[in-house]
């Protein structure tokens, strides 16, 4: 397997994003979130996103340079429409923008809607906590294609609907929760795939509900289960709940469009300590 340094991987996502015409804070913006979870350990997450991305910019889901617009403002709220930017680049400054109302407030809530992929949800509360707050952020992708089968089920009807929860500690790094309400996310299953690896029983089923290491089960019509594999009703009813946030409160919007385009509908929430 190839190896190359970081410094190597955020040159080479720069210009790619810049020869797709993504202006250059926003080129910067992305690759150092890609090649940061790769630096994490979280491969799924990293630079193995480019050619997705590439792919959903060509196709208009995912518009370079959009406009952060703030549809309604409170003192300690506010709700952001994306207008389909990058979701490194709105989620990031929607998130300075809880950390300055919660520094002044106590409290911030903040919702964001159409706007791509986000990524790593670890980066955001992060950033909180490195404020001295503690930080939540919570993820759905709308109406878009799901990933995970209800509890019982086997159709796919729920995205993989992570939670993050971070704070600041006296230790070395913030105390950081960052988890799918899915067993695994769908991009470990991607992961796995190109790497031509099995996966652990309990991640899917395949099309007739059977579990399965064969992660191309995936592809011809499985899904993914709720966290918590014989308890699934646990994860079932979390990811029900980050729906909610996500979707519903923000206005995004629920259900299923097999054609929809991607579309992370956000709720972040700091709280100054």
């Amino acid at each position: 397997m190839p190896v190359f340094t970081p410094e190597y991987l955020h040159k080479v996502a720069y210009h790619i994003y810049r020869a797709k015409g993504t202006p250059e804070d926003e080129s910067e913006i992305v690759a150092r979130h890609l090649v940061k979870a790769n630096l994490a350990g979280h491969d799924s997450h990293g630079i193995i996103q480019t050619p997705t991305y590439v792919e959903r910019i060509d196709v208009g889901h995912i518009v370079p340079g959009a406009s952060f617009e703030v549809v309604k403002e409170a003192p300690c709220t506010a709700v952001i429409n994306g207008n389909w930017g990058f979701g490194f680049v709105v989620t990031e400054k929607a998130t300075r923008m809880a950390i300055e109302k919660a520094r002044t407030n106590g409290v911030a809530a903040i919702t964001v809607h159409h706007q791509s992929h986000i990524g790593r949800l670890g980066d955001y509360p992060t950033m909180m906590a490195a404020e001295g707050m503690i930080g939540m952020i919570t993820a759905d992708s709308g109406a878009a294609p799901k990933h995970v089968a209800p509890f019982g089920g086997i159709a796919r009807k729920l995205g993989t609907n992570p939670i993050c929860i971070g704070m600041p500690s006296n230790l070395d790094g913030p105390v950081l929760m960052d988890m799918a309400s899915s067993t695994v996310a769908l991009g470990k299953i991607a992961l796995a795939r190109s790497r031509k690896e099995e996966i652990p029983v309990g991640w899917i089923v395949d099309k007739d509900g059977n579990p399965t290491t064969d992660p191309n089960d995936y592809y011809s019509g499985g899904a993914i289960l709720p966290v918590g594999v014989d308890q699934g009703h646990k994860g079932y009813a979390l990811s029900f709940m980050v729906e909610v946030f996500s979707g519903l409160l923000t206005g995004l919007g629920f259900g299923i469009d097999p054609e929809g385009r991607h579309n992370d509908g956000v709720f972040i929430a700091a709280f100054n300590l």
